[in-house]
Formats: C-alpha cells, structure tokens, sequence
C-alpha cells in the first residue's frame, strides 16, 4: 500500500488545509478551526448543530467538517453516492459545500481526501492565487 492509499485521518484534514498557500486559521466560538484563504472558509469544523443528527438517537454529530466545493454539480455527485460518507443538511441547500463526519474520514483514502481539500481551497482562492497554484502543480485538480 502506498502512504496516499491509507484511510484518511483528522490529522490529515489539518494538515492538508494548512499546507494550502495563503491559509489563516480561525476559530469559531467552539474552539473550532476554521481554515481560510483570502477571508474565505474552505474548510471547517462545525460545532455539533440540530440540522446533522444520528436519526437513531437525536443526538447532534459531534464531529461534522464542512468542505466547499467548486460547483452544485461536484456536490451532488458526492452526496447522491450511496457509497460516499459525504453528506449534507437542508440547511446548506444552495450552498457549495458538503459535510463528512470525523469518524468516517477512514473511508477516504489520503489520496482521495487530498483532492477535496484541494479542490475546497481552489473553490474559495482568488483566481490569481488559483492559476498560480494550478500552474505549479500540474495534474492535481
């Protein structure tokens, strides 16, 4: 197995994000990170909210990472995969992002994980700072 092939980890969401150019870290009311560029989340950690809920037990998600996406079109081919741990909530209707648990990130391989936080800074970045990066790494997103 090669080291991008292993189930992703939340240490590798932190990692991932920060390792974006031109990233602040900010934190919400919870302590929660939220990771930005230029003044725009792109990811973050939710604090536990009535709209994401174990239906079993009512009880809110702990541990729920928003993550933008380029477009309504991405998101859905990530939340209509019965296969995906991605999801979402009324709430973010008409929102480009999906949400996934904390304790589901193992069903994404690093690999796979590292296109979505690339894919949620390339989202959110200027279109300068976008071009520049897209130029210096090319075949990723």
């Amino acid at each position: 197995m090669q080291a991008d092939d292993r189930p992703a980890r939340v240490e590798d969401v932190h990692e991932l994000a920060q390792g974006m150019p031109h990233v602040t870290v900010e934190y919400g009311k919870g302590g929660n990170p939220v990771y930005q560029v230029g003044r725009k989340s792109f990811v973050f950690f939710r604090t536990p909210r009535p709209d994401a809920f174990d239906p079993a037990t009512g009880e809110r998600y702990p541990d729920v990472i928003v993550f933008w996406v380029p477009s309504e079109s991405d998101k859905q081919a990530l939340v209509q995969d019965a296969s995906s741990p991605f999801f979402t909530t009324p709430h973010f209707d008409g929102h480009r992002s999906v949400l996934l648990r904390a304790s589901r990130l193992g069903e994404l391989t690093l690999r796979e994980l590292t296109e979505v936080v690339q894919d949620a800074w390339l989202s959110q970045a200027s279109r300068r700072r976008a071009e520049v990066w897209l130029r210096d790494h090319p075949g990723e997103p």
